[in-house]
């Protein structure tokens, strides 16, 4: 019981962090990576970004809702821009139903892929088995797993369309492993937001550093440049200043 109560106080000690990173990266489970370029930045909801290239005409993407609009109702508060927040995970759409949002919000329950259609989706379960309310993730259409779920899947360039969208000012995506596809098919599409927010999801199983590493080089080549990266290593904000 000790430890457990050290353990709190621990976490709230900066430098906590610092070595816990640290020592992951030492022995390979989180990449070595640095800031490329220094701006001015603000946090909402747990998100690093700079607020200097946000207006109230900006078009901002939210992938990943769970139980939390902070993110969202923030940006909106500070830039009056415009939040489009999607998840179609049966809790976050219930959940987001019965919460005030502001006019600036809209929600669609949909899945972000790189394709669109039918997406079968199972719900994540803890070292203990114990499965998540918010976190789904997708699997294979031939796969077979009791409890799945199928939801509508649109990619980036077919929600634009949908929505009437030319560009996006920003993106944050959170999706519980799927950013990899998502990325690569905006790069192919030649769809490059100002800044992107990600969290890279190689700690899963069936996941691995090398395609974050391969995702961040290939970003890289469109121009981006890393300017904030969390105290787990693993949450990354990007910016596009070469074109």
């Amino acid at each position: 019981g000790a430890n457990l109560k050290i353990f709190p106080r621990l976490e709230k000690n900066r430098f906590f962090w610092k070595i816990k990173l640290f020592l992951k990266r030492s022995i390979g489970r989180e990449l070595w990576l640095k800031k490329e370029i220094v701006l001015r930045t603000e946090i909402r909801g747990d998100w690093e970004y700079c607020p200097d290239y946000i207006d109230e005409n900006s078009i901002i993407y939210s992938l990943g809702v769970g139980d939390s609009i902070e993110f969202d109702n923030e940006m909106i508060q500070t830039h009056g821009c415009y939040v489009y927040a999607f998840d179609p995970t049966p809790f976050s759409v219930n959940w987001i139903s019965n919460q005030k949002t502001p006019s600036k919000l809209f929600f669609h329950p949909w899945a972000i892929s790189d394709f669109d259609g039918e997406m079968r989706m199972i719900q994540r379960e803890n070292k203990k088995g114990k499965k998540s309310d918010v976190m789904w993730t997708e699997i294979s259409p031939n796969s077979n797993y009791d409890n799945s779920i199928e939801v509508s899947v649109f990619s980036i360039p077919s929600i634009m369309k949908k929505l009437n969208h030319t560009s996006i000012s920003l993106i944050k995506i959170d999706i519980e492993g799927t950013e990899y596809q998502v990325i690569d098919h905006m790069i192919e599409n030649e769809i490059f937001p100002k800044q992107i927010l990600v969290e890279y999801h190689h700690r899963f199983k069936d996941k691995n550093k090398k395609m974050t590493q391969r995702s961040l080089a290939n970003l890289r080549n469109k121009g981006y440049e890393i300017f904030s990266i969390s105290k787990t290593g693993r949450e990354i904000s990007l910016i596009r200043t070469k074109y």
